[in-house]
């Protein structure tokens, strides 16, 4: 077909105007700048996004009008001035398009990250109605940022949306960040809103910016490359699939489960004469195993009824600590390599028979807790639609240990796929930095079971974080609340080092940072399990440091700290601030959880005795005291030194010497 010369040209017009929407920006805005929102009460309220270089664009908010000019990245930002806490508003952005964005409220913002006891929510922690209390509080809202990790800075998050505080809302968000804003917002009679930003297992290197990294020559050389380099992430992978096959080559060396690159201790038949007994679930450093890091082999045998007819099945372990290859009558039906996700194997037609079978894991642990350690109810054998149970699989298993890390000096293993612990700054790249500058009132952390085995660095790297992130923010020193880590595994019976204790004194150490607050939890945690199921008392002992720090009401908020000491013949008095009302024994009885050692550095269980405002500790074993421990333990669960608060005093020691961590970096 022939077009005469004008029609040529309205057509080609035509085609150009349709291109027009591609070719040039709307006016767009970041995904925590929505519906719904909490925008921060009494102070300035950046609001911001992106659109054409040069364009005019009009935020209209509360009667008011404020312009903009998108730089030549395409980036604008308008800032609110100062309001009191009120709505529901509106807010429009106009540009080439109009965006309006409705129920906002005016209130107080916090911002909640960390690692998984921070993202476990109520649901994953099967809260009754009872136990999750009252939800329903429209003046409440909740922003879960999605997990996402990124080698360069990104400027949006990739998912995320405020959602009104109701009861399948709340069940489904963080516990702690929930309760601390319900107690809040009972408190305060304002809007509350929190933004989730966590992903469990991380370290916190991960969520520190490049800027912060570069103090560390360490960790500057992780990093190195990242920016210029679009496929980063593929090269991380196909360097740690070569370490991984050379580490799984390794573990098989060293197994004793092991003959010659083949497994020989999953087999149907063999009799486990000379294994042990051993309770599961739990981890094994509260049962068997104590301080126990390596791989180690669990049988179960059970039996199915003659007439069971052969069905499709799935298998289910809960989870295990740190990864697994399990067996089913001899035959490989899965394996997983992270801690925190429960097991569910699909088992074929014709692998189960009536009569006896058998159940083999081989979990590797390289480090902490260890062990199949989910609850009685995530152990067993179903039908593959789970309409029928074939076999319950909790209680009396069989160990043997295939290999002990401390002796064999195996390295921890690498993962092939890139996680948020792979190299610093991933989270802090995607989940940290497009959040700025959105107006808080404060933060709250949980975090650092993952930086135990590195506790003395966490000194440095946690203080630094800190600072870095009010910079970033610049809204000054802005309250930041953060959890110490509660007691976890096995009591010990003696005292002994402790990479928790020297991670807990870590923490405590950063209290030296102006305007934080910690709050103690050694007295809520669970030995078998690393997410306490209490997080209410989390949230109130936060709470209490909110109101403290960001709201300026009286009343104690910590509890006891260690201030001095001093040498009285063969006694040491202690003295404490954050006790003016004096120091109680919890629940009666004399003090537990004290140590005391000598010039020789041995530690032995002390006695311990409050005198007034002080307390003084001695042992019959050591008669020149030069230090003392207190609640100085992975589990110090005995631990029961109180203020009139009701507020556990802070575990310390007196002494400086070098511990288990001193040198890992």
């Amino acid at each position: 077909m022939k077009y005469t010369l004008p029609r040529f040209f309205l057509l080609l017009l035509v085609a150009f105007t349709n291109l027009l929407p591609e070719s040039r920006a709307t006016v767009r805005l970041p995904k925590l700048v929505s519906d719904n929102m909490v925008l921060q009460r009494n102070t300035k309220v950046p609001i911001w996004g992106w659109a054409d270089a040069g364009e005019n664009v009009t935020v209209q908010f509360n009667g008011k009008s404020y312009n903009a000019k998108p730089g030549p990245d395409g980036k604008w930002q308008v800032n609110i001035p100062p309001m009191p806490a009120g709505g529901p508003y509106d807010l429009t952005v106009k540009g080439q398009n109009t965006i309006t964005l409705k129920n906002i409220l005016l209130g107080d913002v916090w911002l909640g990250s960390g690692q998984s006891n921070m993202e476990f929510q109520s649901a994953w922690l099967k809260y009754t109605d009872a136990q999750l209390g009252e939800t329903n509080f429209p003046n409440i809202r909740l922003f879960t940022v999605a997990t996402d990790l990124s080698p360069v800075l990104l400027d949006d998050i990739k998912k995320g949306e405020w959602k009104v505080c109701n009861r399948d809302n709340a069940y489904n968000f963080s516990a702690v960040a929930f309760y601390f804003a319900r107690q809040l917002h009972q408190q305060e009679k304002v809007p509350i809103g929190v933004i989730l930003t966590s992903w469990g297992g991380t370290i916190i290197e991960t969520w520190m910016s490049p800027e912060s990294i570069r103090k560390f020559p360490e960790l500057q050389s992780q990093v190195a490359g990242m920016n210029a380099s679009p496929d980063y992430f593929d090269k991380i992978k196909q360097e740690n699939g070569l370490k991984v096959q050379e580490w799984e080559k390794q573990s098989y060396r060293v197994d004793a489960g092991y003959a010659n690159g083949a497994a020989a201790w999953n087999s149907s038949e063999w009799q486990p004469a000379d294994w042990k007994e051993i309770k599961v679930p739990a981890l094994w450093e509260t049962t068997a195993l104590p301080d126990f890091d390596g791989i180690v082999w669990l049988r179960r045998e059970f039996t199915l009824p003659a007439d069971y007819k052969p069905t499709d099945a799935i298998l289910y372990l809960g989870p295990v600590d740190d990864m697994d290859q399990t067996w089913l009558n001899g035959t490989l039906v899965g394996g997983t390599k992270q801690y925190t996700l429960p097991r569910k194997y699909p088992v074929k037609v014709g692998l189960l028979k009536p009569g006896k079978n058998t159940v083999v894991v081989r979990v590797t642990d390289t480090g902490g807790g260890g062990g199949m350690y989910g609850t009685t109810n995530d152990l067993y054998l179903a039908t593959k639609d789970n309409a029928a149970r074939l076999a319950d699989l909790s209680g009396t298993w069989y160990y043997r240990i295939g290999t002990d890390f401390k002796k064999t000096k195996l390295p921890a293993p690498p993962t092939v796929d890139v996680g948020p612990n792979s190299r610093p700054t991933l989270l802090y790249n995607a989940m940290i930095k497009p959040l700025v500058p959105y107006a808080l009132k404060g933060m709250i952390w949980y975090q650092g079971e993952s930086n135990a085995g590195r506790a003395y660095r966490y000194r440095d790297l946690f203080p630094e974080m800190i600072t870095d992130w009010r910079q970033k923010w610049g809204q000054g020193n802005f309250p930041f609340l953060f959890v110490q880590l509660a007691n976890f595994m096995k009591t010990d019976t003696e005292p002994v080092e402790s990479e928790w204790a020297e991670l807990r004194e870590a923490q405590a150490k950063t209290l030296a940072v102006p305007n934080t607050a910690m709050a103690v939890i050694i007295d809520i945690g669970e030995a078998n399990d690393i997410h306490p199921k209490n997080k209410l008392d989390v949230s109130k002992r936060l709470a209490l440091a909110a109101q403290k720090l960001a709201y300026k009401k009286s009343g104690e908020y910590s509890g006891p700290v260690y201030k001095s000491m001093k040498v009285e013949g063969n006694k040491i008095r202690l003295t404490f601030d954050h006790a003016p009302d004096g120091l109680v024994a919890k629940n009666g009885g004399p003090l537990k959880g004290f140590a005391i050692a000598g010039a020789d550095h041995k530690f032995v269980w002390a006695e311990a005795r409050i005198e007034g405002k002080t307390v003084v500790v001695s042992s019959s074993e050591v008669s020149n005291p030069v230090a003392v421990r207190y609640a100085w333990a992975n589990n110090p669960d005995q631990a029961n030194l109180y203020n009139q608060a009701n507020l556990p005093a802070l575990p310390f020691r007196t002494d400086d010497w070098p511990g288990l961590t001193t040198a890992k970096k």
